[in-house]
């Protein structure tokens, strides 16, 4: 698999695929209602969240950014309390009066998130548009669950789109939980994945 670890100077493009690739997603187009700003809102979310963590090695990227994968790792917490707080001023930012939509996917997703066991948490994955359907998001994430499974470690994330959930069954996922968001908005699917044994 050609991929490697995303650097700083990589991050404009991460983001932009990450908003694209989530741009019709059902629980990001919840949150962020207007078509015609949601690409620019979802880069600016993203882009925060990737500048916390690039440097844990786990931000990884094939060639272009044709797809990406932004991972947490064991022991990490995803974002410091000062990013927590600048994460909140952004979403308060970008959605004003409406930033009780994000406030509730957020507690959604902090209140399924498991304590333990020790586990990487796949928090964004994504492939560009026009490089879907060649295979390579599900080359890149396979890549990624062989190293985690070189550790012995097991693996979470959350799905939002319910499209998805075959795809990461397919690689050793089950579902753990769900959780609904208010006013008929989209279900959120948990899933884990045990480390699996390596020759």
């Amino acid at each position: 698999m050609d991929a490697r670890p995303a650097r700083r100077d990589d991050l404009p493009a991460v983001a932009a695929t990450l908003a694209a690739a989530f741009d019709t997603d059902p629980a990001w187009t919840w949150v962020f209602r207007d078509p015609g700003r949601r690409t620019d809102q979802l880069r600016a979310v993203w882009t925060l969240l990737l500048e916390a963590s690039v440097d844990h090695g786990w931000v990884w990227l094939t060639p272009g950014a044709g797809a990406v994968t932004h991972w947490v790792p064991p022991g990490i917490p995803e974002l410091s309390p000062t990013e927590e707080h600048r994460l909140e001023e952004l979403l308060a930012e970008l959605l004003g009066p409406d930033v009780d939509r994000s406030d509730a996917l957020m507690a959604g997703l902090a209140a399924a998130h498991p304590t333990g066991p020790d586990h990487y948490y796949l928090s964004l994955f994504g492939t560009r548009p026009d490089q879907r359907g060649k295979g390579l998001g599900m080359a890149l994430l396979a890549d990624n669950l062989a190293r985690i499974d070189t550790e012995g470690m097991p693996a979470y994330l959350e799905s939002t789109n319910a499209a998805n959930l075959d795809r990461y069954r397919s690689v050793g996922f089950a579902d753990h939980g769900s959780f609904a968001l208010p006013d008929g908005g989209p279900v959120v699917t948990t899933m884990w994945r045990p480390p699996l044994a390596t020759v």
